[in-house]
Order: structure tokens, then C-alpha cells, then sequence
């Protein structure tokens, strides 16, 4: 059987796994596991993002690819035998905003397919409970239409109050045992059940150092996603649409993306009772609620006359900075620029990869740059932003620019031959892609 016709065989079984969890929503799938036979894997393996950087044993992709067909048989034996050992994490750290560094994990690139496969069969399930307010690694969902979710309530329900919540380290804090018991309420395989308490308690070596943590979800992981969003549905999404909701005076909503949130009640009362509430609702699962990082806040569509002055009624949600605005025909309306710290970091990013590569032939620049552009007005190119997107591309310009000039000792290039240049190696101008 061709590899075509085996992942169109296992999509079709995917989709009566989904199809099932649909019909029957209380029921506990007990039987999943066995269906991690090699076909399974190998098009987990398909899947998996490749390139990305080797784990503690040094293996690439390219390197199991070798011998893909004899290394998913081998990995199946040990799935079957429930021999199989989740790989110790390496831990490396990145540069973030201010100076500071973030650790990510890079797992062995064997132990992402088996991650993708368990992550294939509990999104089967679990793609079926989630609600649509629920943004965040998930397929068919975007960042674009947690916008759309927050724009169109608030310009047509009369929302006058936002709680724009965050969890302090959410990923890292997960309690491991109540992750466990709600994975069990809708999966109680206990091949998978067992898979993933071994990912979670796999030890991780930062320079050579290895320790353990007693909760939290496996750094870098391609499963962490899927349980996240598992945690947060049971945390947060459930309770609000089944315990929140219906004890509110007013209407009230809630778009979540990933561990990002926001709130929106009509009613005042009802938006400081829930902001009350949450933080005593995710105590209970070992969670925080950032205490300043938290607010709520008034954004009342203003009267019809009224000049909002600069930064009144605004907030920051996945990048953008969201604020009451006037049509030309003079009606207030809900609009979105790129956020002032995301715009700076994009700015100072794309300036720092020009001085970087300098050297670089100017072909090879410009094809890099370009992709770099575009990425960017692929995600901010949302309407009414056109201005900052276009500020971003000026700056980064100006900073080719200004390190072209310092590839060698001679003086710097004037903005007149700069000018002929960019005719040479255009960059691309930005473009309105989203009309959420």
C-alpha cells in the first residue's frame, strides 16, 4: 500500500475516533494505544516539524531518516513491550527583551513522533470538547479569530468592562497528579496514561546538570500544547461556560489563546465578581493569577461626541494594542495597531540581522530580508494598521541602510544611491491580509 493510501487510512480512523468522541461526550476511551502501530508512527513522523535543533544524543532528523522504515518498526516494539524510555530534555536558553533569557527543551527527535502520535489521538478526542472560544494550537484556529472574538462581542453586546488576565508561569506549574485525573475523565488508556507520566517526569540537563521538577508539562514538547489546552478547558473554559455564564446578570465572554485570556461582562458587578473568583478557581489546580500583571478595566464604547484622548481605552492582546476609534461616518468602532513592544522587538530584531549579515551578497539580503517582511505583514496585516506596518518596514530600511554603509571603511551611502539600491532589491510594502 502506497504511503498516500496509508495516512488517508489513518486520517479515516482519526475521524471515527472524533466522530465517536462527538456522539457520545461522556464517553471514557479506554482503547486508543493500539492504534500506534507503524503506519501510525510513520505518519506521526510525517508530521513532526523537521530541522529543528538534536537532543542530548546528537541525533538530527536526516540521521533517523536513514533508516526510517527499521527505527519505527524498533520504536513500535517498544511501544508494544512498554519498554519505551522518555529521553532526558536538554535545556538551552534564549535571549529575550531587557537582557533577560528564557529556557526552551529539545527532546530527541524520536521522542517527538511518539509525542505527535499521543497528541494525534488525544486531539481526536479532545478537538470535539473544546470550545470555540479556544484559540491556541489548535487546527482551523488563529490568533486572527481570537480578535475577530474579542472585536465583535464588544462592538455588538454592549461590553463595557475587559479582564485581561495573566498566569504567572503557567506552563512550568501545571500539578501533574490533577492534569492526570482530567486527562482520565475523557482518556483512561492506560498505555497512554503511563506514556505521559513518563514525559512528565523525564529529567532535564542544563549544561550538563540534570534535575527533576515536580510539575509542569515537558519542556519543548510536542505534546505540551495538547495538555495545556486540555488543562485550561477543564480549569477555565468549562467552568466559565458552565458555572460562570449562567450566574451573570448581563452577557459576558471569554477568548482564550493558549494560557492568554481575555474576559468581557456588560455588567460591572458581574465583572468584579469574576475577577474575584479566578484567582481562587486556579489555586485550586496550582496555579497563580498575576496579581499586577491582572487588571480590570472600563472599555466603554465612548459617546458619540466624546475625543478619546491617547491610550484611553486600550489594552494589549496577542500583539496588538486595541482601542475605540471613529469611522469616517463618525461611528465608534473597535480597531487594532501592532503594540509598541511588539513593534519595537520586531524593529530591533530585523535591524540586529542586518548588522549581522552584512557581508552577506545583497541578493542573499534582500530574499531574507523580504521573508522577514512578509512574515510580519502576514500577521499584523489586519485592517487599520497599515500605518505601523509601514513604520516597521521604514525603520528596517533605514537600518539596511545604515549597516550597508559600514561594510567597509569608505563613507556611508547617501539615501540617493540607497534609493537606486532598493529599486535593485526591493523590499516587499505591506498589505492588508485579515479583515477581522
Amino acid at each position: 500500500m502506497k504511503d498516500t493510501q496509508k495516512s488517508q487510512l489513518i486520517s479515516t480512523d482519526l475521524r471515527q475516533i472524533a466522530a465517536q468522541a462527538k456522539q457520545e461526550p461522556a464517553k471514557v476511551f479506554t482503547s486508543l494505544a493500539h492504534r500506534m502501530d507503524v503506519d501510525f508512527l510513520t505518519e506521526a513522523y510525517h508530521r513532526v516539524r523537521k530541522g529543528g535543533a538534536a537532543g542530548l544524543s546528537g541525533v538530527t532528523s536526516k540521521d533517523y531518516k536513514r533508516n526510517l522504515t527499521d527505527n519505527l518498526t524498533e520504536l513500535h516494539q517498544r511501544l508494544k513491550n512498554q519498554t519505551y524510555v522518555a529521553p532526558k530534555i536538554k535545556r538551552v536558553w534564549i535571549d529575550k527583551d531587557g537582557g533577560k533569557k528564557r529556557p526552551i527543551g529539545i527532546t530527541e527527535f524520536e521522542d517527538k513522533i511518539v509525542q505527535k502520535a499521543v497528541a494525534m489521538l488525544l486531539g481526536a478526542v479532545y478537538e470535539q470538547d473544546f470550545h470555540d472560544y479556544s484559540h491556541g494550537f489548535r487546527e482551523g484556529h488563529s490568533a486572527h479569530q481570537a480578535l475577530y472574538d474579542i472585536r465583535t462581542p464588544g462592538m455588538e453586546k454592549n461590553i463595557k468592562w475587559l479582564i485581561d488576565a495573566d498566569i504567572s508561569g503557567f506552563f512550568d506549574n501545571i500539578n501533574r497528579a490533577k492534569l492526570i485525573e482530567i486527562i482520565k475523565l475523557r482518556v483512561n488508556d492506560g498505555s497512554l496514561i503511563r506514556l505521559i507520566g513518563k514525559w512528565l517526569n523525564a529529567g532535564v540537563v542544563d549544561k550538563e546538570v540534570l534535575s527533576y521538577s515536580d510539575k509542569g508539562t515537558p519542556q519543548g514538547g510536542v505534546i505540551s500544547p495538547v495538555l495545556a489546552n486540555i488543562y485550561l478547558h477543564h480549569v477555565l473554559d468549562e467552568w466559565f461556560t458552565n458555572e460562570v455564564q449562567p450566574r451573570m446578570k448581563g452577557h459576558c465572554f471569554i477568548v482564550r489563546f493558549a494560557d492568554d485570556f481575555i474576559i468581557g461582562s456588560q455588567n460591572e458587578d458581574d465583572a468584579r465578581k469574576i475577577m474575584e473568583v479566578i484567582p481562587k478557581r486556579f489555586d485550586r489546580f496550582g496555579l497563580t493569577i498575576h496579581p499586577k500583571k491582572t487588571k480590570l478595566f472600563s472599555f466603554k464604547k465612548p459617546a458619540l461626541k466624546k475625543q478619546v484622548s491617547k491610550g484611553e481605552n486600550t489594552f494589549d492582546f496577542l500583539g496588538f494594542t486595541h482601542f475605540w476609534a471613529r469611522t469616517r461616518a463618525g461611528y465608534w468602532v473597535i480597531k487594532r495597531k501592532t503594540a509598541k513592544k511588539k513593534m519595537r522587538k520586531s524593529i530591533v530584531a530585523m535591524r540586529e540581522w542586518c548588522r549581522n549579515n552584512r557581508h552577506k551578497p545583497l541578493k542573499w539580503q534582500q530574499q531574507m530580508l523580504s521573508s522577514k517582511l512578509r512574515g510580519h505583514f502576514q500577521y499584523f496585516g489586519v485592517r487599520c494598521n497599515m500605518r505601523s506596518m509601514e513604520a516597521v518596514r521604514h525603520f528596517v530600511i533605514r537600518g539596511w541602510q545604515y549597516w550597508l554603509s559600514r561594510r567597509s571603511h569608505k563613507s556611508a551611502i547617501p539615501w540617493d544611491q540607497f534609493k537606486q539600491l532598493l529599486e535593485a532589491f526591493p523590499l516587499p510594502t505591506p498589505k492588508i491580509v485579515h479583515s477581522v
